[in-house]
């Protein structure tokens, strides 16, 4: 007894490093991967999307694999004899897509730590949509840490003045909108898709394995369709790995497992440590980019801001199981 429970708080905290690690050195590459300047063109954040849910399919194809004896059956039962149960992934697994690459576009326009903080806000959206969408109550304290929230990312968000050029900061501050856009729209997009994933989870008894095989293979094809429409000159031109280095499959990589390593905790750890996590993959974050990238400087607004949100993100955790988000998809 004493035993199993001593492995089971080392599972915990185990987890809980693995995530930290995991979150913060997928943005940190992310954003050193798209700042990076070389020789040649940058790579397609499209194709980055196409692979990394390739092998995303790969990877969940070999633990449906493991669980069924080595039998590949499950998959055609529940994917290519249920159609109709199929196409109820699409919606989600196209807005996934749509995540992944908005991803790549906040991370062009804004720096790590401020990312990390503000894509917080999908703890918002998550719970919105939790409310309307699966009849869930939220309890005073919730509802007081989501007004923190707000308050810590509109301060992170706040202008400052350090610029002494004008035109580089006029241009800074239209790179920087267009990075806080895109990652409004991936807090919002996480959130409505991880609450209906979390609702079809909850009505069927497939294994999360298949259902992410399903949601992988429409985010695939919605992606290979997203990187020839948008980028298909530029695909035909220098193809589709043109500009790709070791840096650039390690992104892949990192977004690939994502979901795998989010499912651990999940699994084994509660929302107080997951709110740890959180909190010290932001400040690990701060620090790598303020010392490492050398693309941050941050005011003591920032660092107010992101008090708050880091104290809303544990007060949020704290009083009930919060609605799981679009870190279910694997």
């Amino acid at each position: 007894m004493v035993l199993s429970q001593t492995h089971s708080v080392r599972l915990k905290y185990l987890s809980l490093g693995v995530l930290v690690l995991q979150t913060t050195s997928m943005v940190l590459t992310l954003r050193y991967s798209r700042t990076l300047k070389g020789d040649g063109p940058r790579y397609l954040a499209s194709s980055a999307v196409v692979l990394s849910e390739l092998l995303k399919i790969l990877v969940c194809t070999l633990f449906v694999f493991k669980e069924n004896n080595f039998s590949l059956r499950v998959l055609k039962e529940e994917i290519v004899n249920k159609p109709v149960e199929t196409m109820y992934l699409a919606i989600p697994a196209g807005i996934y897509t749509l995540q992944n690459n908005l991803l790549y576009v906040a991370l062009s326009n804004l720096d790590a730590a401020t990312y990390q903080v503000t894509y917080q806000l999908k703890i918002l959206t998550t719970a919105l949509f939790s409310v309307s969408m699966l009849g869930k109550r939220l309890g005073f304290y919730q509802w007081l840490s989501l007004l923190f929230l707000m308050a810590g990312v509109t301060l992170v968000q706040w202008p400052t003045q350090s610029e002494d050029d004008t035109e580089q900061k006029v241009l800074s501050a239209g790179s920087r909108f267009v990075g806080l856009i895109a990652v409004l729209m991936a807090c919002i997009s996480s959130g409505f898709a991880g609450v209906y994933f979390e609702k079809i989870l909850k009505e069927t008894k497939q294994s999360v394995w298949v259902r992410n095989i399903q949601l992988g293979l429409f985010g695939f094809v919605f992606a290979f369709i997203g990187m020839i429409v948008y980028e298909g000159q530029k695909v035909r031109e220098s193809g589709m790995f043109q500009g790709y280095s070791t840096i650039t499959c390690t992104v892949v990589a990192l977004q690939a497992q994502n979901g795998l390593i989010i499912a651990v905790v999940i699994k084994y750890a509660d929302n107080i440590l997951k709110g740890f996590a959180t909190s010290l993959s932001i400040i690990m974050s701060t620090v790598i980019s303020y010392f490492l990238l050398e693309d941050f400087n941050p005011t003591w607004v920032f660092f107010f801001g992101s008090v708050l949100v880091i104290a809303a993100t544990f007060f949020y955790g704290h009083e009930r199981k919060p609605a799981s988000d679009s870190a279910t998809k694997i």
